[in-house]
């Protein structure tokens, strides 16, 4: 499926409509992205649960889920995410279409009203938030963070690109750090929000079936900026780092199952020409069940409870992840790096090829059935820095050959290898 994006830059800020007739909501999204700071990460952590909590007119949670109900069940969401050197702190609010709705005619005009008020009237008292809200929401991001230890998938991955990358913004936790949230005060994050409002590169979203030139006179009535962000914020996000030797990480927790995770260098971009190449390799290598890794690894050699690649767009890397028995390690990295050496030297067939293709073209189909999905997608040009209709990737990625996707494999650095293992397990010691 097509989609047709309208784009248009108004009050300083860029305005992105996606009409389509998949949905009988409206999405509403608001994007503020600057990039990632150690100084500034708590507090964009921050600002989604407090902001969430409540708004001048709705002042409790309560009262803002009553008005959301209101709107005919609509549903807001606020977090915020990494993509490459940028952090990304995001409004979702969707909304019944009033299309499909009796006696609603002033329903669009409420969601926009809401969604204005939300990001630029939060609950204040006094120079800051409500202290009952901002030290709550304080110490619920507080336990968040110790409670990111406990998931050892995540807590795996993020040790890695902690060694990985410790020299590059990329390794700053999006989550934020506890020493820092101890010592904000709430007059503090209060400030910093307005300097995201005023600052940030600034998006604003809609898909759904509406008409496009009437829902920007809409949204261009409610959101304004006088000033354009400064040139700092309209930063190169993506950058790209060759990998020298490999290095081998290994730490010891109370751990039933080993976390093997690799991180290598692509130095892919997601504007380079190789991008749709380095898509179709990843699918290969480990990106579906029917990818090398997951048959090699996992059903041939039973070596993995769960193994898969994903690629960072924005940074040019490439992950592997497993769950493997401690005792496995060598066993595991072994295989796996055979599986790399077996996507340079070309080993699989142009039915693999065409079939993978096809599998992506299809996950990318269905993102695009869920509105944040395509939101999403087409936000990652921005974020990339190039722009291409949904019918163009999918024939980037149709013409992909497999000369092309060996050239990719070869350039993929292996960076470093981290162990997450139990205190008797299999290691290099």
């Amino acid at each position: 499926m097509s989609v047709k994006e309208i784009r248009q830059k108004e009050n300083n800020i860029q305005f992105h409509m996606l009409p389509n007739k998949k949905h009988k909501t409206i999405t509403f999204a608001v994007k503020f992205r600057a990039p990632l700071e150690r100084e500034t990460i708590t507090k964009r952590a921050l600002l989604p649960y407090v902001l969430k909590q409540g708004t001048a007119s709705f002042p409790t949670r309560k009262e803002l889920q009553e008005e959301l109900a209101e709107l005919y069940g609509s549903v807001l969401s606020i977090g915020g995410s990494k993509k490459g050197e940028s952090h990304i702190i995001t409004f979702y609010l969707e909304v019944p279409n009033e299309k499909f709705l009796p006696e609603s005619d002033s329903l669009m005009e409420r969601a926009a009203a809401l969604l204005h008020e939300i990001v630029y009237k939060p609950n204040q008292e006094g120079d800051g938030f409500s202290n009952q809200v901002f030290n709550r929401e304080k110490e619920t991001l507080r336990q968040n963070i110790h409670a990111m230890k406990d998931n050892k998938a995540s807590y795996a991955n993020v040790r890695l690109i902690d060694e990985m990358c410790a020299e590059e913004a990329y390794s700053i936790h999006a989550q934020g750090y506890e020493e820092d949230l101890s010592a904000l005060s709430n007059e503090a994050l209060f400030m910093y929000f307005e300097k995201v409002r005023t600052e940030d590169a600034m998006d604003v979203y809609v898909s759904g079936d509406f008409e496009a030139e009437q829902m920007m006179h809409l949204l261009t009535e409610q959101f304004q900026r006088s000033s354009a962000p400064e040139a700092s914020t309209l930063f190169d996000a993506d950058e790209s780092k060759q990998a020298e030797d490999s290095k081998e990480v290994v730490e010891k927790d109370q751990v039933q199952q080993a976390k093997l995770n690799i991180g290598y260098r692509t130095n892919i971009l997601y504007r380079d020409e190789k991008y749709p190449a380095l898509q179709v390799f990843n699918a290969l290598f480990g990106g579906f069940p029917s990818s090398k890794l997951f048959i090699n690894v996992r059903e041939k050699n039973s070596l993995a409870y769960t193994v898969g690649s994903r690629i960072e767009s924005h940074k040019g890397l490439l992950f592997v992840m497993s769950g493997i028995a401690p005792e496995d390690y060598e066993k595991a990295l072994s295989i796996i790096r055979e599986q790399m050496e077996a996507m340079k030297q070309g080993d699989f067939t142009e039915e693999e090829l065409e079939e993978t293709k096809q599998l992506i073209i299809n996950q990318l189909k269905e993102t695009l059935d869920h509105a944040q999905g395509m939101i999403e997608l087409m936000y990652q040009q921005v974020v990339g820095q190039k722009e291409m209709t949904m019918d163009e990737l999918f024939a980037a990625i149709r013409e992909v050959t497999k000369q092309q996707v060996v050239e990719v494999a070869e350039q993929v650095q292996e960076d470093m290898v981290f162990l997450l293992t139990s205190e008797g397990g299999a290691a290099n010691e």
